[in-house]
């Protein structure tokens, strides 16, 4: 592996081997999904305690303090929303050429095995992956299921990850499902955890994050289950426990509940 991508691959991934993205790029195809209706405001008491971005070039140029010098993971596929008949039908959006222009440190796309976009979804990886080597720059696959959330299964996410291995990506992001160590396992890769939707309580998020954790993930890439909750600063510290500092599932919950009654400085 080259000096370059070596180098971009140790800001999103930490001395530890670990790392806790937080993306806000969910504007792509949500709209103005809630409280990201002003990502700025929403990310600024949050970015201490976030490893890299995932976010797409807008947001990124219109509301990502330059100076913050946070690690930028570029959302570089798209072309869909919520209200169109297929979320898989995405192509890429963004050329390695502006991802340079913005000094990220990675990209990333969707993919959508199993769907009737699976070979143009998987395309645009292996393009992508084409074009970025060239360049040094890592490239991360999200395997996306779109609608179909009944595809969250160890079998279905094995597949997708280690077809997203073999077709170049750095880091694969995946849902955490049962018998999770089933998917790291089989993934030559690093994988990182993604949240979905919102879960009912913060515990039920305590205990995937830590499961997964056990389970060979290097980390997560976590945003609606940090940034629309009540108290997101307490929830991201208590996040960051468990990826950097071993905490369970009990543990980050009493962070967060500690952290509850504390002032945000904003």
């Amino acid at each position: 592996m080259d000096w370059g991508m070596k180098n971009r691959l140790s800001q999103i991934i930490k001395p530890d081997g670990k790392c806790l993205l937080m993306p806000i790029d969910h504007g792509y195809f949500l709209g103005p999904t809630s409280k990201l209706e002003r990502p700025g405001e929403t990310i600024k008491p949050l970015l201490p305690y976030s490893d890299a971005l995932f976010v797409t070039r807008g947001v990124l140029r219109s509301c990502v303090p330059p100076d913050s010098n946070i690690p930028i993971i570029l959302r570089v596929s798209g072309g869909t929303s919520i209200v169109g008949k297929d979320l898989a039908n995405e192509g890429l959006t963004t050329s390695i050429k502006e991802a340079i222009r913005l000094n990220v440190s990675a990209v990333g796309l969707s993919i959508f095995v199993g769907s009737d976009y699976e070979h143009q979804t998987l395309m645009n990886l292996s393009n992508l992956v084409n074009e970025a080597e060239e360049f040094g720059i890592p490239v991360m696959a999200v395997t996306a299921v779109g609608k179909e959330l009944e595809k969250r299964d160890a079998r279905y996410l094995s597949l997708c990850c280690r077809i997203a291995a073999e077709l170049g990506a750095k880091v694969v992001k995946t849902y955490w499902c049962e018998d999770f160590d089933k998917v790291t396992n089989s993934c030559p890769v690093p994988v990182v955890v993604a949240g979905g939707p919102k879960t009912n309580t913060e515990m039920e998020a305590f205990q995937f994050i830590a499961d997964g954790m056990n389970r060979g993930a290097i980390g997560v890439n976590l945003g609606r289950n940090i940034w629309q909750n009540a108290h997101p600063v307490p929830m991201i510290k208590a996040i960051h426990a468990i990826i950097h500092e071993n905490a369970s599932a009990k543990e980050a919950n009493k962070i967060y509940e500690s952290e509850k009654g504390k002032k945000v400085k904003k």
